[in-house]
């Protein structure tokens, strides 16, 4: 998968919506399936129109704070590129950082925002809420 510098790299070179588009659905292509055990309803972002689902794994860093790594999927090719994105952003970060990140205004940026459905923003919306919910949940006292 590309880094988030790349695919902003990338996505300045495209002029029309269009290849935008493409271009995200090629991204959610690239991204791996969640195995089918994995689309359960503990997984479900709530809040999509399509289906979602979102896993999380948290890893101990020491002083650093823990680092959280995401896989995801969706039953929808725009989606799943937006998926993909996200991970760009937010997958092998600290829970800090995460916090500190804010990934709407890199889809503004790349014009995304603007160029989705209202649904479609409204599920991106709830997609990055329920990352950062599990950035705060890795950085609460046990």
């Amino acid at each position: 998968m590309p880094t988030i510098a790349e695919i902003l790299e990338n996505f300045a070179l495209l002029d029309e919506w269009d290849d935008r588009y493409r271009y995200v659905i090629e991204l959610g292509r690239d991204l791996a399936p969640l195995p089918q055990a994995d689309h359960v309803e503990a997984n479900k972002v709530q809040g999509c129109a399509s289906q979602v689902w979102l896993i999380t794994k948290v890893k101990p860093n020491g002083a650093g704070g823990p680092k959280l790594e995401f896989v995801g999927d969706s039953d929808a090719h725009i989606v799943r590129g937006l998926i993909a994105i996200l991970l760009a952003i937010y997958s092998g970060q600290h829970a800090r950082d995460i916090l500190a990140t804010d990934a709407a205004t890199l889809f503004d940026q790349m014009g995304l925002r603007e160029n989705l459905t209202p649904q479609r923003s409204n599920g991106l919306r709830a997609m990055i809420e329920r990352i950062r919910a599990e950035a705060r949940a890795a950085l609460a006292p046990a």
